[in-house]
């Protein structure tokens, strides 16, 4: 990520948001363009959207892909991989932004693994809705799950988090956060 401007209003980036093919993130009047993925990022996010939208047909739960922006309470503007809501979108900026997504998946890159593991996770843990943080690292072929985030964690405290590492175990690991969608809990998950 590549800081493109000195300080700006919100106001200003949104309205330079409509105009940009590229995105950028938002934080505290400064505005940073998002890095380009690679093909095997492309291929990894457009999979797993695909796969969430074809388990969630027919449910109260949506997936986005990256076009989707997300505001977080601390004020941070993003667009991450992957989001999914439930019921009804909470949006603002004529449609543009979703404030009330419950997963949030991020495919990792070498320039962001950083900053999504640390800084970026910080921002997310203060949506209240969000309860499933799901991070990819297709070079690792590894998952993250931290899941029942509460926006009052600081630094250094933890939620609960699962290392995967089998493909098979990260198809699972997916289904679990869709099981964990308020409406679609009345089926327990099972793993046998």
């Amino acid at each position: 990520m590549f800081p493109v401007e000195n300080t700006i209003s919100r106001e200003q980036y949104l309205l330079q948001e409509s105009y940009h093919t590229q995105r950028h993130e938002y934080f505290q009047g400064q505005i940073t363009a998002m890095a380009g993925g690679t093909f095997n990022h492309a291929q990894v996010a457009g999979n797993v959207y695909a796969l969430l939208r074809q388990k969630l047909t027919g449910k109260s739960c949506h997936p986005m892909n990256s076009d989707m922006r997300v505001h977080t309470p601390s004020g941070l503007d993003t667009y991450p991989d992957i989001s999914v809501y439930c019921g009804q979108p909470e949006l603002s900026d004529n449609n543009t932004t979703l404030l009330n997504p419950i997963i949030i998946i991020e495919v990792l890159s070498p320039s962001t693994r950083d900053y999504d593991r640390g800084g970026k996770f910080a921002h997310y843990r203060s949506i209240a809705s969000l309860q499933d943080y799901i991070l990819i690292d297709p070079e690792q072929v590894m998952l993250e799950h931290f899941l029942d985030i509460l926006p009052d964690l600081k630094d250094g405290d933890s939620c609960c988090q699962t290392l995967m590492s089998e493909r098979e175990n990260i198809l699972s690991c997916i289904d679990i956060s869709i099981m964990r969608c308020p409406t679609l809990r009345a089926r327990p998950f099972s793993y046998s």
